[in-house]
């Protein structure tokens, strides 16, 4: 007797490539997807091989129906999606709704706001998954995973990085710091982290690179908006001069190692996850 089929999984899809990276492991594992890209910021292209629909962020009912019309009741949030304002929003009624639910949340930070919406969708009798749980290899390990290592400049670079990065999580504004020679060159906030990379290349001082630092928010939801690094991130990275890229090592999501780790080997840059005690010591 053959069991019963698995329900769909819904991934709301955001831009990059992680929600064609979920949705080909669901698949694999015998599951069906079925994708709702945000409009403006999911990719048509990484869509096109899967059951998918395009919406709204504020159209929150009709997201809503979509999922529930193809029988998904596990969902994922994945993919960088930068927050509209209200006034951008334009929430339909059950967005409006919706909001009025999450309250205060509403205006706080990332965190505080993924965690209302994880908390309204278990509430709509949803429940939410982390990517990790579908990536189940995703995550990046500790250690140095590249040619390159940092060296005593850039283990105090990545030092003073933990302590920012960590100060910054605490008062949820972002996940992660450019550090140069001691010097803060730029913080995370609602840009993101690639358009925080390219400001960093503007400031960068002479003399030996700077380095990344990103780390899981204090107490943050690992359900939703893990830091992520890819290949794109190390692109970025030496562009703008750095040497090298420090990440919360079980918490962040690496995307396409291989690649990842070839791209920071041809441009001479290193890949470091730290680990729980190296980021205590670190900020400790």
């Amino acid at each position: 007797m053959t069991g019963a089929a698995r329900p769909p999984l819904g991934i709301l899809a955001g831009g990059g490539t992680l929600p064609a990276q979920v949705a080909r492991a669901a698949q694999a594992a015998g599951r069906p997807v079925f994708l709702v890209g945000l409009e403006g910021f999911a990719e048509p292209a990484v869509l096109a091989p899967f059951p998918h629909a395009i919406a709204r962020v504020g159209a929150v009912g009709h997201i809503l129906g979509l999922l529930r019309g193809h029988g998904c009741t596990d969902l994922v949030m994945i993919g960088p999606v930068r927050r509209p304002s209200l006034l951008d929003l334009r929430p339909d009624g059950a967005g409006a709704k919706l909001l009025a639910r999450i309250g205060r949340a509403a205006f706080a930070g990332d965190d505080g706001l993924l965690k209302a919406i994880v908390r309204v969708l278990g509430e709509e009798g949803f429940t939410v998954l982390g990517a990790q749980d579908i990536l189940t290899e995703a995550l990046g390990p500790s250690g140095l995973l590249t040619r390159a290592g940092p060296d005593a400049a850039a283990q105090a670079d990545i030092s003073r990085g933990v302590a920012v990065a960590r100060a910054l999580g605490a008062v949820d504004v972002g996940q992660g710091c450019v550090v140069q020679q001691g010097l803060v060159l730029c913080v995370e906030a609602v840009e993101g982290t690639d358009a925080m990379l390219r400001r960093a290349g503007t400031l960068r001082r002479p003399g030996p690179g700077g380095v990344l630092v990103k780390l899981l928010k204090p107490g943050q939801d690992r359900r939703a908006d893990l830091p992520t690094i890819g290949p794109d991130t190390v692109a970025a990275a030496a562009a703008a001069g750095l040497r090298g890229l420090a990440f919360q090592a079980g918490a962040t999501i690496l995307a396409d190692r291989a690649a990842s780790i070839a791209a920071a080997d041809r441009a001479g840059l290193f890949l470091l996850g730290l680990s729980a005690e190296e980021i205590a010591g670190s900020s400790g």
